[in-house]
């Protein structure tokens, strides 16, 4: 599976969003792993953004200067975040990128043409509107831009975008993400804007081939990476040969996802992703979380204060498949404390507590299974919240186990039965949760290893009384 997100614009440091989609991403990529399939697991940053000349502008910094510094907070959440992506791309300094944007760019030149356009301009969004304000939230006012731009003709794919999704050859989710691209698409699609002058680009950007007065748009420029980013035999693999080929984004850039770019690699003669997955957005105070809104959540502070256990569980057992969730550093806490303070690492020191104190640390046989864990089909169907209830089903089934069989009253055969079911549902849980805390479950694997257990030790803190420094 080619598992990719959105590479989003470095004109600031990364907020909780951006965790949001890289930490979806990364259960995908290890749940297939675990379950033995090849996986690429694919992010980046969008380098060429007038938005970054802008922030590089306003803060009197060279615009080299500002994009390598937020780029590499951006290929830096890695580590905090315990992420396990396999290559990070930089659209203005990976090796293959503007080769690859040129040869798209030439491999579509019968449907470009150049014309005179005129239109209101988001730099936020870095998109065109018919009016104002932005529709997204944006609060600077829309520019007026006028300029010769080269267009391509995606009103010539209407047809055939439509038949894609309709057929489920390109496979958007959830539902009503599907129904809103396919409105949009038989309302009818109009002829878009490819280009801008480099005068209004300052000179930054993949100039268009043969026209160096004009820069490639961000968003062709952007989109391309999913295949440019796959040099040699990488490209055959993992985008010719490669059957689940997944994009994960958030709603705001469907449209460029799931018309523009399968339009583009129509034209182009390329083959198609096969999933495009959207999620809604995250909010604080009722307000879209943005980089440049005073209350973006710092996904490294939040893990410094509360551990990366806490903030990709609030992430993943919070956020619906469907609607904005609001942020608050309150319910990331009681949702920790609730779940893996109280629930889980409940569960293992009890158990581990109860095998040394009746069994001397030796682990019988388990008597029975308990609930299983439908974690595929969840996230087969892009519902992390549901693949994170699943999970959490058997700690609570396990939790009721010990309060229903009370070891500490049974005789020897009884306490044997019930602690090494108690076991083995520990050792599942380590297993089914690696995807979503890896750390946590590297420490509940640990806590219930080997035929003779550790001495019980607390697996996660409490953080009721925590709070974010600075």
């Amino acid at each position: 599976m080619y598992i990719t997100t959105t590479i989003p614009y470095v004109n600031a440091r990364p907020h909780l969003g951006h965790a949001l989609e890289l930490v979806q991403a990364d259960v995908l990529a290890r749940h297939h792993r675990r379950r033995g399939e090849p996986v690429r697991f694919q992010t980046g940053s969008d380098d060429n953004s007038l938005k970054n000349v802008l922030a590089a502008e306003a803060a009197g910094v060279p615009v080299r200067e500002l994009v390598d510094r937020n780029a590499a907070a951006f290929e830096g959440l890695r580590g905090p975040l315990d992420l396990s992506f396999d290559s990070f791309i930089r659209t203005s300094a990976h090796p293959g990128h503007r080769a690859g944007v040129e040869r798209i760019w030439e491999a579509t030149g019968h449907d470009l043409y150049q014309r005179h356009y005129e239109g209101l301009y988001c730099v936020g969004c870095e998109q065109f509107y018919p009016e104002g304000p932005c529709p997204d939230g944006h609060d600077a006012p829309l520019q007026r831009v006028s300029e010769q731009n080269w267009f391509f003709r995606l009103s010539r794919y209407q047809d055939a975008l439509s038949e894609l999704v309709r057929s489920g050859r390109l496979r958007i989710e959830p539902v009503a993400r599907r129904n809103e691209v396919l409105a949009f698409i038989e309302a009818g699609l109009d002829d878009i804007s490819v280009s801008r002058s480099a005068a209004r680009a300052r000179g930054w950007g993949i100039p268009v081939p043969g026209d160096p007065d004009q820069v490639v748009y961000v968003w062709w420029d952007a989109l391309a990476n999913y295949v440019t980013a796959l040099q040699g035999d990488d490209y055959d693999r993992w985008w010719v040969s490669e059957r689940r080929k997944v994009h994960l984004m958030g709603k705001g850039v469907i449209r460029f996802h799931a018309v523009y770019w399968p339009a583009m690699l129509l034209s182009a003669g390329e083959p198609l992703p096969t999933g495009i997955f959207v999620h809604d957005y995250l909010t604080v105070n009722g307000r879209k979380i943005s980089k440049s809104s005073g209350d973006a959540a710092d996904p490294v502070a939040l893990v410094d204060a509360y551990g990366v256990d806490a903030v990709r569980w609030w992430l993943l057992r919070e956020v619906p498949r469907v609607g904005d969730t609001d942020f608050t550093e309150e319910r990331l806490v009681a949702r920790a404390d609730e779940d893996l303070a109280n629930g889980l690492g409940n569960l293992v020191n009890r158990v581990v507590t109860m095998v040394h104190r009746f069994l001397d640390g030796h682990v019988p046989p388990a008597g029975e299974e308990l609930a299983e864990v439908p974690v595929d089909e969840a996230l087969a169907a892009f519902d992390f919240r549901r693949a994170a209830v699943a999970v959490w089903a058997l700690v609570e089934e396990a939790n009721r186990y010990v309060e229903r069989t009370r070891p500490w009253r049974q005789p020897r055969a009884g306490q044997e039965a019930a602690l090494g079911t108690l076991v083995h549902a520990c050792r599942t849980l380590a297993v089914q949760l690696e995807p979503f805390l890896p750390t946590a479950a590297a420490r509940v694997a640990a806590a219930v290893a080997g035929e003779r257990l550790p001495r019980p030790e607390p697996l996660f803190r409490r953080l009721a009384t925590t709070g974010v420094a600075g």
